[in-house]
Parts: C-alpha cells; sequence; structure tokens
C-alpha cells in the first residue's frame, strides 16, 4: 500500500488578504479619485481590480472557469460598484476559502484567459495581493506590513532569470534599488514600481 499522498499543500492566501481587508476601513469616499502607482488607475480602479482579481482567482481556485476566470484584466477599465466595502471583504474570505483546499493547487485551471497550473495561478494570486495592497496602502497614506512569507513568495515570482522572464512580463521593468534597501522595497521595486512613490509624484 502506497502511504506518500501526491496532493499538494494548500496555500494561506489569508496574511495578503487581511492586509488588504484593514486597509479598507480608513479610506475616505473623497480619496477614491486619488492617485496610486498604476499609472491607468485612480483610486476607485485600483479598488475595483482588487474586486475583479478577488473573484477571478476565487473561482481559478474552484476550478470554476467562465467569463470571471476567461477576461483578460486590461480589457476595460474596471468599475467600482457601490457596494465595494461589503463585496471586497467578503470576495477576499471566499478567496482564502477557495486556495485553502489543497486541490486548488493540482491540475491546470485559468485566470486573465491564460490557462495555468493551479500553483502557478496560486502564487499569481498571492503576489497580486501583496503589490495591490501595497499600491493601495501607499495611495491612501496608510502603512503596509507585508507578511515575509509573502513577499518570499513574490520576489520568487517576479526576479528575472536568467535568460527568461521576469516582473516585466507581468507588471514592469524592475526599478533600480540599493542592495542593502529594505526587503519590501526590493519586492516593490521588483514589480516595476518607485518604493518611494507617493501621490502627487
Amino acid at each position: 500500500m502506497d502511504t506518500h499522498s501526491t496532493t499538494r499543500p494548500a496555500l494561506d492566501l489569508k496574511p495578503a488578504a487581511e492586509q488588504i481587508r484593514a486597509l479598507l476601513g480608513p479610506i475616505e469616499d473623497r480619496q477614491l479619485s486619488g492617485p496610486t502607482p498604476c499609472p491607468d488607475y485612480a483610486v476607485r480602479e485600483l479598488l475595483a481590480h482588487l474586486v475583479g482579481l478577488a473573484t477571478a482567482f476565487r473561482d481559478a481556485g474552484r476550478k470554476d472557469l467562465g467569463p470571471t476566470t476567461d477576461t483578460a484584466p486590461d480589457a476595460a477599465l474596471p468599475v467600482l460598484g457601490e457596494d465595494w466595502r461589503e463585496a471586497l471583504p467578503r470576495l477576499l474570505d471566499e478567496l482564502v476559502a477557495a486556495w485553502h483546499s489543497p486541490a486548488a493547487m493540482e491540475g491546470m485551471t485559468r485566470a486573465g484567459g491564460v490557462d495555468l497550473p493551479g500553483e502557478v495561478a496560486g502564487l499569481v494570486a498571492r503576489n497580486e495581493l501583496v503589490i495591490h495592497g501595497w499600491d493601495l496602502a501607499r495611495s491612501t497614506g496608510q502603512d503596509f506590513r507585508a507578511d515575509e512569507a509573502d513577499l518570499r513568495s513574490s520576489e520568487a515570482l517576479l526576479a528575472p532569470e536568467e535568460g527568461g522572464p521576469g516582473s516585466s512580463d507581468i507588471f514592469g521593468p524592475p526599478v533600480p534599488v540599493a542592495a542593502d534597501a529594505p526587503f519590501l522595497d526590493r519586492v516593490i521595486a521588483l514589480s516595476g514600481r518607485r518604493p518611494d512613490w507617493r501621490p502627487g509624484d
């Protein structure tokens, strides 16, 4: 009898999701039109993007493929629903639950119209939460305290490999930073963002 299991361990998206949840309460309506590190997005579009990616990666984790997983994120400027304060926390909880199942990491799935191994899709979801969580914190004047395991996952995903793709395939070309910069700053720079970005830059 084979006692070895080939099931992959579940992916814990809770720390990254909880960081975003903590940022939502202090956001004031007047801040929704403010700038973000994403040139095409104001805060309202960034929040709408978070709604969309939470929905898409929730369904990718469930292998519930359809319109939510087939649409590319840049197909249209995302529109923020009036119920976002209730909808986004709920979607984040559902996203965490979907990837808490080891089955989410097995086989193939789809997100953003791209077919991916489940394991890769989960890591992309984790990275999206980390990077866009930082975007939201910086745009709304809040602190961002990323989990070290989440940062290491993003670093591995974004760091360019020798002769291979890097973060420019997901975000933008890496921004140079000092070798002794804080770990968070180095990861954010890999995503093509200036770690010292502030509204008004």
